[in-house]
């Protein structure tokens, strides 16, 4: 598999996430950033464990690496800073678009610098076997971001049905407590009145 090609495909991915970023509004915008957010966080990663250290060494490729992982740094500070937001403020909305650009920016400078030199650095041969690491991390990452992604949603749905459980425990409650009350009113009222008829046949 060859290592550029999945990497560009990633762009691509993020590309589109973006130009829906920009016609989405209110809460649908925050739930295109947790995309965004989630295939930033596994490209990034996948990048600096696999692809990065092999273009380390390379004295075409040496500087433009180290300039990546300081890019990389960037928008990882900004994703974090993002991801605190409750809603798409204005202030909220400019960081999403020095993001976008940071993250433009980067893949100019990979695709068109970085991909080119590492090209003839590399052999086809580690260029095939850096694609095939870089797609067994990617999958191994995604599928943990599932995992954590479905064990939130099972505690959220957890908490609600919890609840409601204690929702209607206290209905209960209250529904037992009033009929306590009106019980004991109805006794209370029946020994009033046995009291009365005892009275008048005195």
């Amino acid at each position: 598999m060859d290592a550029f090609n999945l990497l560009k495909a990633d762009h691509r991915k993020v590309e589109d996430l973006f130009a829906q970023l920009e016609s989405a509004r209110g809460a649908a915008k925050l739930r295109v950033f947790e995309q965004i957010k989630m295939e930033l966080d596994v490209h990034t990663q996948i990048e600096e464990k696999v692809f990065y250290p092999a273009l380390e060494e390379p004295k075409q490729t040496h500087d433009l690496t180290l300039e990546a992982y300081e890019e990389h740094d960037v928008v990882k500070k900004l994703l974090q800073e993002m991801s605190r937001a409750k809603s798409a403020t204005e202030e909220w909305e400019a960081q999403a678009k020095v993001l976008q650009e940071n993250v433009e920016h980067h893949v100019e400078e990979e695709e068109g610098e970085l991909f080119k030199k590492a090209s003839q650095a590399l052999s086809r041969e580690e260029i095939d076997e850096l694609g095939e690491q870089l797609a067994a991390e990617k999958n191994r990452l995604q599928a943990r971001a599932s995992k954590k992604s479905g064990a939130k949603k099972s505690s959220g749905a957890s908490k609600s049905a919890s609840k409601t459980k204690s929702a209607s425990t206290a209905q209960k409650r209250t529904r037992s407590s009033a009929a306590k009350k009106s019980g004991s009113k109805k006794a209370a009222s029946g020994s009033k009145s046995r009291s009365k008829k005892s009275a008048k046949k005195k």
